[in-house]
């Protein structure tokens, strides 16, 4: 395994760590359970988005950019579902 492979398993498990935390919090019977979720939300997601950093700075990771047309496409939609 090398690092390229390990980093992109790094940010899969920080992810569906993000998520479990999301929803724990969102579940909490009370505000101290809650506040544990939060805190470990925001340093999971702190994480990911340090390892997402250091993988897009190596050329590992690169998002796909969007057309600015699709994007207005798509705020168009939305605001009309309200």
């Amino acid at each position: 395994m090398d690092d390229r492979n390990l980093m992109q398993n790094l940010l899969l498990l920080e992810k569906g760590g993000c998520d479990l935390y999301m929803h724990g919090a969102v579940e909490s019977a009370n505000q101290s359970v809650l506040s544990a979720f939060r805190n470990a939300y925001d340093d999971s997601l702190s994480m990911q988005g340090e390892i997402f950093s250091k993988m897009t700075e190596k050329g590992w990771y690169a998002p796909k950019q969007v057309e600015q047309q699709k994007v207005d496409t798509l705020k168009q939609q939305y605001s009309q579902m309200k």
